[in-house]
């Protein structure tokens, strides 16, 4: 096998291009970028330079990824679809004390419905609980932080990375030894959430507060069955592999489709624009990546990277703004390559401890560290509550996450 030498530094560009453009863009030409086609006007000049280098230099790596691609588009899309014929009606008062309920629930459930799945399942009950309130902002964050990426690392169903290490020889089992980290940080969080959303709470005017009290409606769970449908998407991700795997996701979405009554879509607001948009936009990123991933594996071992809170850094700063997924296994190899003890898929516990949180938790560095924050955006947004800008998003999480990752190397990879 004749060996493919690393592609040159100048080929990432596209890359940072894609990234600049959805940080920019919002910003610069709003109404521009509402557009689903121009976003992928974008992605497209900006990938075709990458496609048409990989279709002499190497095609089987626009393969591997295309499939990958697909994949990820089809689990996501399943579960938007089944999640969006389940509606919670009736409106709790939105207290504190509730909306941390809320998020504690949302955490624990991502590990088993991952983390797209609890995001669609409970963000639109959230808002609806808090649709009184002005100040929503802050819980959509911590929602994403939470429920969207923290939350999903005990099992290998909770987040991508995490299931391609079991298609890699994790043991299933082996992500309940994350429980430390995933209690330490879900509690910090939570308790921050809950002084925080105090506060706001107690600068809510006066009507929106006695509106939030006075229309309090019992909770009704609508389109059941699609639970059912919810937990059959999880056993085909556990238990089969492509392309019956995907196919069983779009026979379950359809199914979904075809038995709920539309009403319920409607009335939840479902609309095929956030998973649009999020397939416009990860395709962008995906073709692009496909360089910095491989000058991440052919000259990841230049970085240095050799102690365990060298590969929670390098993994989750990379899956903030990579896709966690691929990340977690270039750092995987890259790990193997050193020849440490090998205790787990050719590792130290450790270093895969490190790899495994960073890739999950530091998703939610930046909106497209994981693709149920864009999601989770799109939706908030389509209820009229105002989001930061990407790099707004980024000092948000950055004040807060930071922080709290700092404590977590102290704690357990030093």
């Amino acid at each position: 096998m004749i060996a493919i030498p690393s592609p040159p530094i100048y080929t990432v560009v596209p890359f940072i291009a894609m990234l600049l453009a959805i940080a920019v863009c919002p910003l610069w030409a709003p109404r521009w970028w509402e557009s689903n086609g121009n976003k992928l006007l974008v992605a497209a000049v900006l990938g075709t330079p990458v496609l048409l280098l990989y279709v002499v230099r190497h095609p089987g790596a626009l393969l591997g990824m295309a499939e990958e691609y697909v994949s990820f588009i089809i689990l996501l899309a399943s579960l938007y679809a089944i999640s969006g014929g389940i509606r919670l009606t009736g409106d709790l008062e939105a207290t504190p004390l509730t909306n941390t309920t809320f998020l504690a629930v949302g955490s624990a459930l991502s590990s088993f419905v991952g983390t797209t799945g609890a995001s669609m399942l409970l963000i639109r009950p959230l808002l609806q609980t808090n649709r009184e309130r002005q100040r929503v902002t802050h819980t959509v964050m911590f929602f994403i932080f939470l429920v969207s990426n923290v939350g999903g690392m005990l099992t290998p169903l909770g987040d991508p990375p995490l299931f391609l290490g079991y298609l890699q020889g994790v043991p299933f089992a082996w992500t309940l030894r994350l429980w430390p980290q995933w209690l330490f940080m879900t509690v910090v969080l939570l308790i921050l959430y809950f002084v925080w959303d105090i506060r706001q709470h107690a600068q809510e005017s006066t009507a929106a507060v006695r509106r939030d009290r006075t229309e309090i409606e019992p909770l009704r769970l609508q389109g059941r069955l699609n639970v059912l449908w919810l937990g059959l998407v999880v056993v085909a991700v556990a238990l089969l592999t492509a392309p019956w795997r995907e196919m069983a996701m779009l026979g379950l979405a359809g199914v979904s489709l075809w038995r709920t009554p539309t009403a319920i879509r409607h009335a939840n607001g479902v609309t095929p624009y956030p998973i649009v948009e999020v397939a416009v936009l990860f395709f962008g990123i995906f073709l692009t990546m496909i360089p910095a991933l491989e000058l991440l594996r052919v000259r990841g071992g230049e970085l240095g990277v050799r102690e365990p809170w060298h590969f929670f850094w390098a993994t989750g700063m990379l899956s903030s703004f990579l896709d966690n997924a691929p990340t977690y296994l270039a750092f995987l190899a890259l790990a193997q390559g050193l020849r440490l003890p090998s205790e787990v898929a050719g590792v130290p516990h450790l270093v895969l401890a490190a790899i495994s949180v960073g890739a999950v938790a530091m998703g939610a560095n930046s909106y497209i560290g994981n693709a149920p924050n864009f999601m989770v955006k799109s939706i908030a947004e389509e209820a009229k509550i105002a989001m930061p800008s990407f790099f707004g998003y980024m000092l948000y999480s950055g004040g807060i996450l930071i922080p709290l990752f700092v404590a977590v190397t102290l704690l357990f990879y030093r």
